[in-house]
């Protein structure tokens, strides 16, 4: 028994330290990366906070699904409803970093009019974000049956996902290339495989 308790907690471990390593590596790389030394204040806040939110992607669909090992379903909810504020403040800063740096840009970007494709793709995450967030707020308002509001708030948060992706992609900028692919596929995987489970796999079972 206790063997088999210091296989659970190294395996708990493991897991914490990558997810850690997949959240922190991009930021710190982005951080660390000498193009940020000839920015201004704004567009560096920017530029973090968008990665952050990224980042913050892979640990949503996790805490949602009580995967994270070593932590009550009761407390991975809290943090989950947490973490979708904390996704909000820095899609926020990151879009008032870029405001700051350049109005007319960002101003083109929001009305989609602009030439940099890329923006597209974070204009429709930020409003999958707004959206999402609205739903949330609204919740015992709308008077949504619990599987309805679920499915639309897991079909925002796919959209959020694919389209924030994208957008990090076609993006060349202080994000390492190898750190950013792997949170991306980390990203997509896990809310992927949490849909999945949620709304296909555990329905099915109960149902049988």
């Amino acid at each position: 028994m206790l063997r088999i308790a210091q296989r659970r907690n190294r395996k708990a471990v493991l897991i914490w330290l990558a997810l850690a390593s997949l959240i922190l590596a991009p930021l710190l790389i982005a951080a660390l990366n000498p193009l940020q030394a000839s920015r201004n204040a704004a567009y560096v806040v920017a530029s973090l906070s968008g990665v952050l939110a990224l980042g913050l992607l892979l640990a949503q669909p996790l805490l949602a699904a009580g995967y994270l090992p070593g932590v009550p379903m009761v407390r991975m909810r809290r943090w989950h409803r947490w973490i979708g504020s904390c996704i909000i403040i820095a899609v926020a800063l990151h879009i008032g970093g870029l405001y700051l740096t350049s109005a007319p840009d960002t101003i083109d970007a929001l009305l989609l009019v602009s030439p940099t494709p890329f923006s597209v793709y974070g204009v429709v995450a930020m409003w999958s974000i707004i959206l999402t967030a609205l739903l949330v707020a609204t919740r015992g308002r709308l008077g949504l049956k619990n599987t309805t509001w679920q499915i639309a708030h897991n079909l925002l948060a796919v959209i959020v996902v694919i389209a924030t992706i994208v957008h990090a992609l076609m993006i060349e900028g202080t994000m390492g290339q190898v750190s950013k692919v792997l949170l991306c596929m980390a990203v997509i995987v896990a809310t992927g495989a949490v849909v999945v489970h949620l709304r296909i796999i555990k329905p099915l079972s109960r149902r049988n």
